[in-house]
């Protein structure tokens, strides 16, 4: 018999020191908003998680712990065989306290100050912190919007990865925040083209799991060049608040730095024993309740599609590949970006992030997270046609 999980009951995050919820008004300037924020969701992580840590705080001790173990990175490889008929190597594993540590650490070691990295927009606005505050170059390749999806500037790209201070191409798969999956056949052209330059490849793939399209996880498909994939259980799972992240480094001199740096100079080789539980029973236990979390958002993607392409046809929201955001383009509508955030806030109580905070490439755009129960998401929409209709009137 299958069992059931239950998305639509609304659980109340208030008072937890929630990021979303309690802390809506650092970006938005008002308290008690209804917030489509930050890319954590609302449901309760899946109950094999949650058991896994009550069992363990049933042993008062709670001293430093390891992840360098056959349970760990053994739970690892079984996901990847599972979840992407995928063959990983175990020693290749290595932890690291948030994927964004991870490629910070890559980026110190495979670039130098000034250094170019390229990365495609509309993007993850960590990414300009992360790439800036090292001391490097933010290039940006525009992805090409088309009528069924977004697909790389090619030629735009090898011009880019040609340049002689370019050293890294920093790919987002699933990438965030337009929900594209790359297929195997562009990743293989990508890897070809990295290699031809003599340009290292960080894949982020923290979203890799929320996919509605098959997900192919970089492996490097022949390069000469250096290669990580970088990820993390926490969005798939919602249980960011555990910390932890893990890499495939391939190449033994660079993990070998990698650990030094993780361990004698930055002092986190010791990780959060919840976060390695909690990863553990994900990818041990959870993958039905992952699969009926895709249904849920899938529906999430397809309702936000209906409502709006009914209310404004020339939006043509579609569905993406992966991911429980929602990436909508308004830029037909010629409206008015700043005033319909101070509509959403003031009119309507509602938190929508904004898409100009993913760069030049987001301006028209409007990121809605999906990762909530039906009747938020219908709040949020009926908000956000609301919102649009005052400017329209």
């Amino acid at each position: 018999m299958t069992k059931t999980f239950d998305f639509d009951t609304t659980i109340d995050r208030m008072g937890t020191y929630c990021t979303q919820w309690d802390y809506v008004q650092d970006r938005f300037g008002k308290a008690g908003l209804l917030p489509f924020t930050i890319s954590d969701m609302d449901f309760g992580a899946p109950e094999p998680v949650v058991e896994a840590l009550k069992a363990r705080l049933e042993h008062p001790v709670l001293g430093y712990s390891r992840w360098n173990h056959d349970d760990f990175k053994g739970a690892i490889v079984r996901w990847y065989a599972s979840r992407f008929n995928a063959e990983v190597n175990a020693e290749h594993i290595v932890y690291g306290p948030s994927v964004i540590y991870i490629i910070a650490k890559l980026i110190e070691k495979w670039s130098h100050v000034g250094d170019g990295v390229v990365f495609q927009t509309p993007a993850y606005d960590a990414f300009d912190k992360l790439v800036e505050g090292s001391g490097r170059r933010c290039i940006r390749n525009p992805l090409i919007k088309t009528d069924s999806g977004w697909d790389v500037d090619w030629t735009r790209l090898e011009e880019q990865l040609a340049l002689p201070d370019t050293t890294i191409f920093l790919l987002c798969s699933p990438h965030n925040p337009t929900g594209r999956v790359w297929r195997k056949e562009e990743l293989t052209r990508i890897a070809a083209l990295c290699d031809k330059h003599a340009v290292a490849v960080i894949s982020d793939e923290i979203h890799m799991d929320v996919a509605f399209e098959a997900h192919t996880p970089w492996q490097g498909f022949g390069m000469q060049t250096r290669w990580a994939l970088v990820t993390s259980a926490s969005k798939s799972f919602n249980i960011p608040a555990l910390n932890g992240a893990y890499a495939f480094i391939p190449d033994t001199q660079c993990r070998e730095h990698y650990l030094f740096k993780l361990k004698e100079v930055d002092g986190l080789s010791s990780p959060s024993i919840m976060g390695v539980l909690g990863m553990m029973a994900a990818y041990e236990q959870g993958e039905p309740w992952l699969n009926a979390l895709n249904d849920y958002v899938r529906e999430n993607h397809t309702y936000v599609a209906s409502r709006l392409n009914t209310a404004f046809p020339s939006v043509n929201y579609r569905t993406p590949d992966a991911t429980y955001l929602a990436w909508i383009d308004l830029s037909s509508l010629n409206l008015d970006m700043d005033r319909l955030q101070r509509d959403l806030i003031d009119s309507f109580s509602v938190a929508i992030m904004n898409g100009s905070v993913y760069g030049e490439a987001g301006k028209g755009y409007v990121r809605l997270n999906l990762g909530c129960a039906r009747s938020k998401v219908e709040a949020g929409v009926d908000a956000l046609i609301g919102a649009i209709r005052l400017q329209q009137h």
